[in-house]
């Protein structure tokens, strides 16, 4: 089976840890890295989501920003503007560890 629309994070602490990943839509596959961004503004995302253009170069596509539930609780979301994509970040059914 493959897997598509996932990021595998390096490290448990999500708030500073690097990841890659897949974002898989009806005609594209693209392949992300995920980088983790420090910022003042409140509502600045959390990290930078890159993907490689067709000459190989890193260009900014999204990001993903950290929010809190109805209970307080916190979740990350994903966009990304060109393909206008949203998700938000959980866990894959089964996975036991937190990157």
């Amino acid at each position: 089976m493959n897997i598509t629309n996932y990021i595998q994070f390096d490290g448990d602490n999500l708030d500073t840890a690097k990841g890659a990943g897949l974002i898989s839509t009806i005609d594209r596959d693209m392949d992300i890295k995920v980088v983790p961004f420090a910022s003042d503004n409140e509502k600045a995302p959390t990290h930078r989501v890159y993907a490689k253009s067709p000459r190989g170069h890193d260009i900014e596509v999204g990001g993903i920003w950290k929010k809190d539930n109805q209970d307080g609780k916190p979740y990350y979301t994903l966009s990304i503007r060109k393909l206008r994509y949203n998700a938000n970040l959980g866990r894959f059914p089964g996975q036991d560890d937190a990157s």
